[in-house]
Parts: structure tokens; C-alpha cells; sequence
């Protein structure tokens, strides 16, 4: 199992941008693939995007191209997003998360290790 912390979240305004971190221990996170997800209240989990486990390819959905970006650094076992342009809409609880798959994963229910969120509010 690995154990997962997100760090970076906070209040932004439109138009900002904010960097949140996702720091493994117990395990190699080279060894996982990983994706990034958030849930808004009275909303369900989404995928914000995904990597593979070296870093070369990736997926965002159509809402977060352009403008999310997920980079990964496995000597220090992080995982970062970079999110850009913000928007009030992009207000949630950001997860990251882990599976030991080799490639990308899209569903929530492919991943077996959880951080426990962060929060990102875009307002003015």
C-alpha cells in the first residue's frame, strides 16, 4: 500500500493559477501509475487527468486540456498538477491516487491508493 499527500490547495482567484504536489511514502511511486481527481459537493468524482508510470503520456478530459497539467518527478516520489486559468468551476476536493497498472487509468474504481484531498476554491 501506498500513502498518499496532497499538499498545495487553497483560495485562488479566476484567472489564477495554483500548483498542488502529491507525496508517496511507503512504496516507489515509479511503480504506479497515477491520476488526479476531484469531487465537488453534491457532485461525483471526476478525473481530472492521468499518467503513466515514467511520465511520458498522459490524459486529460476535454474540460482540463490546456489548462491542467500533470508532471511527475519519481526520484522524489511526487506527483504534481499544475492548474492554469482557473475557474469558479474548477472548485472541489483534489485527490491524487495510485494504481499499479502500467497504463492510464480513467475510472475512479482502477485506483487503490487515496490521498486524503485537498481544497481548491476559485473565487473572487
Amino acid at each position: 500500500q501506498v500513502h498518499l499527500v496532497e499538499t498545495g490547495g487553497g483560495l485562488v482567484q479566476p484567472g489564477g493559477s495554483l500548483r498542488l504536489s502529491c507525496t508517496a511514502s511507503g512504496r516507489t511511486l515509479s511503480n504506479y501509475a497515477m491520476g488526479w481527481f476531484r469531487q465537488a459537493p453534491g457532485k461525483e468524482r471526476e478525473l481530472v487527468g492521468t499518467v503513466i508510470r515514467n511520465g511520458v503520456l498522459k490524459y486529460y478530459p476535454d474540460a482540463m486540456k490546456g489548462r491542467f497539467n500533470i508532471s511527475r518527478d519519481n526520484a522524489k516520489n511526487t506527483v504534481y498538477l499544475q492548474m492554469n486559468n482557473l475557474r469558479p468551476e474548477d472548485t472541489a476536493v483534489y485527490y491524487c491516487a495510485a494504481r499499479s497498472g502500467h497504463g492510464l487509468g480513467y475510472q475512479s474504481g482502477e485506483y487503490s491508493d487515496w490521498g486524503q484531498g485537498t481544497q481548491v476554491t476559485v473565487s473572487s
